[in-house]
């Protein structure tokens, strides 16, 4: 067993082979640094089983004596009050000193319980920081609190040791239960892997932090002295011929260490972009309302004939399948005897038909007047055979043109026009069936709200389906919905309502504008979303917005382009092609007012890369003054710097003169 030398009066003349090693390597001036410096170890975790509970006493001396440090510190550790300040906010840290190889002083600070790390972490933190080794205990019988060790505090030490380059020493003690015999102390041993802790899992652990790993089987003078102390001496000597080396090298660049380099502040931080919220719900309500311009379905009484509302084709065969097979079904073309009796579908005919039936091929005589320029055209009538839907025919569609999502709005609209629950529970139902969305198991309010109410429309876009303009773009054949361009774009209420020509034409052709940014406009006005490919088409789509004073879209389109600016590297973004001071100007003349402080405030913040670029003198003077104002690193840093490193080589070039 290793002796050590105790600061108890009585002076032990032999010395460990580490300590002559030690002596040996080190003489005169050198030995007399070692002895005057003072060793710090942190010791985590309980070697007794069951450890310290939450609440309970956290440690006495006579816990400290049956401890493992302690143990092989042997009668010479000394008890004493923490003299650090992070040690006097943790009362769970016992501190005891002693002395090795002579004037060596060791500081241990011992906390057995885990709880301290969550509920003070950054005071452990600060004792973990002045450590010179750290070791960690567990007993190998105590399974559960190993598991909680290595599930939830060593993830949080595992980067800090990596970063501070701490020795770390993982011990296992205690022997492993065996129901047959003695304690086992074969480290693979498998007959208890279900209460005790398995050599291997203790290997893994010790990878993972990095530290070295032993097994103690007792806490006896041959396992702690042998093998735990040497390699607690191994790693002391380590120790302490680092900071020999070190201290010297400090007085004598005392002038250099006194020089502070200057601080640089953070960045300033980019404004935000806000965008407006969705108004695609009350676009698609008005267009219920008062797009009856562009109405080409109508609803009529199966009992009194009466004229019930109108709605648009597209957006019924977008939503329901079950209008989209009315709809597009097979038509006859018999006109009924009256207004109040409809042909029935033959025998074949899905269970739907008992809800709606159609009176198709006919032109409506009474159908509502239209603005110049559209010819009566040919109408889909249907008649609603259900009573339910009959009365609530008008809250069914605003539910359907919303989204077909708000099943606790219609519930709440239908309660209370019915009065009746039973009947809004049947009513329900038809409206599921009716739009192909039947109860599930997993038909739960989260998984409803998933089922956005853009998301209708999808089908409809870049579709044919009931198509009544088509834009000429750059070549390409863009087919679209009257109805849904003018609910979604005022432009496009003017253009196809006025007197224009646009309102009488079928094909519409546009200028100025490519077939990809329109198409991704279009797909906007159909979906509410927009994902362009790069910030040159963003700035594209942001053009065209614009021009069709989109507003949403605009600042869309601005989040997109900040968001590729910013994840851009600095090595990209100081050779890529894109100039972002011509993105500044599209921004000012396109009244991206946001996107333009943004990029304002960016170029400041990369002050080192843009102020190289030729464009760079492309910016007005306001905006150059701005800039430099704004400019990180600042001027007054890099002036402070600049002197900080003249010193730094004055200082140099002196000392080798010196020597």
């Amino acid at each position: 067993m290793s002796r050590w030398s105790f600061a108890t009066g009585q002076e032990d003349k032999e010395q460990t082979i580490w300590g002559k090693l030690l002596n040996r390597a080190a003489s005169g001036s050198r030995r007399r640094a070692l002895h005057r410096l003072s060793i710090h170890i942190v010791a985590l975790g309980s070697e007794c089983p069951g450890g310290v509970g939450p609440g309970e006493e956290i440690m006495g001396q006579g816990q400290l004596q049956g401890g493992l440090l302690w143990s092989y510190l042997g009668h010479g550790a000394l008890v004493e009050p923490c003299d650090l300040e992070s040690s006097l906010h943790n009362p769970a840290f016992m501190e005891y000193t002693s002395r090795v190889f002579g004037d060596v002083t060791v500081v241990v600070r011992d906390c057995p319980s885990w709880d301290l790390l969550d509920s003070d972490w950054a005071s452990v933190r600060k004792v973990l920081e002045q450590a010179d080794i750290l070791v960690i205990k567990y007993s190998v019988t105590d399974k559960l609190a190993f598991q909680q060790v290595r599930n939830g505090y060593a993830p949080r030490l595992r980067p800090l040791l990596r970063h501070w380059g701490v020795p770390v020493i993982l011990v296992a003690v205690g022997a492993r239960l065996n129901d047959e015999g003695p304690p086992c102390t074969c480290p693979l041993c498998a007959s208890d892997w279900s209460s005790c802790v398995p050599h291997s899992e203790g290997l893994q652990l010790s990878r993972d932090l990095g530290a070295t790993y032993l097994e103690l089987p007792s806490l006896n003078h041959v396992f702690v002295g042998r093998y735990f102390g040497s390699v607690l001496e191994y790693f002391m000597i380590q120790c302490l011929k680092h900071k020999a080396k070190e201290k010297p090298e400090k007085r004598r660049g005392n002038k250099v260490n006194d020089l502070r380099p200057p601080h640089l502040e953070q960045p300033a931080r980019l404004p935000p972009i806000r965008v407006e919220e969705s108004s695609f719900s009350q676009d698609m309500q008005w267009l219920l309302e008062r797009g009856m311009q562009f109405a080409d379905v109508a609803f009529y009484a199966s009992d009194s004939g009466k004229e019930l509302g109108w709605a648009h084709a597209a957006v019924l065969c977008a939503v329901s399948p079950y209008f989209r097979q009315l709809l597009l079904g097979p038509k006859t073309r018999e006109r009924p005897q009256s207004r109040c009796v409809c042909r029935e579908r033959d025998a074949a005919a899905p269970a739907h038909s008992s809800l709606l039936s159609t009176w198709d091929g006919a032109i409506i005589d009474d159908m509502p007047p239209r603005t110049e320029g559209h010819s009566a055209g040919r109408l889909s009538r249907l008649v609603v055979k259900d009573p339910l839907l009959c009365m609530c025919l008008w809250e069914t569609l605003m539910f359907i043109y919303r989204g077909a999502w708000e099943w606790d709005h219609l519930q709440e609209a239908l309660e209370e026009k019915l009065k009746n629950t039973l009947a809004v529970a049947q009513l329900i139902e038809r409206i599921r069936s009716l739009i192909g969305r039947e109860r599930g198991p997993r038909d739960t309010p989260s998984a409803r709200a998933a089922q956005l109410g853009p998301q209708t429309l999808v089908n409809l876009f870049n579709s044919p389906l009931y198509s009544d303009v088509i834009f000429m773009v750059q070549g390409s054949v863009l087919p679209a919905h009257r109805a849904v361009l003018v609910a979604r774009c005022d432009v496009m209420a003017a253009m196809f309502s006025g007197k224009y020509a646009e309102a009488r034409s079928r094909v519409v052709p546009i200028h100025g504008v490519s077939s990809d940014t329109f198409l991704s406009f279009l797909e906007y006005l159909y979906t509410d979303s927009c994902c362009p490919a790069s910030v040159l088409q963003a700035m594209a789509v942001l053009v065209c917005a614009e021009m069709y004073q989109v507003k949403r879209l605009q600042h869309l389109c601005e989040v997109c382009v900040c968001a590729y600016l910013q994840s851009m590297p600095s090595r990209e973004l100081s050779s890529t092609g894109i100039s972002v001071i011509r993105l500044l100007r599209r921004a000012k003349c396109h009244n991206a007012e946001q996107l333009y402080v943004w990029l304002l405030h960016f170029i400041a913040n990369n002050y080192l890369i843009f102020s190289h670029k030729p464009d760079f003198l492309e910016l007005s003077e306001e905006e150059r003054e701005q800039v430099e104002r704004l400019r990180w690193p600042s001027r007054g840093y890099l002036q402070e710097l600049s002197e900080y490193q003249q010193q730094r080589r004055k200082l140099r070039k002196s000392r080798c003169i010196v020597m």
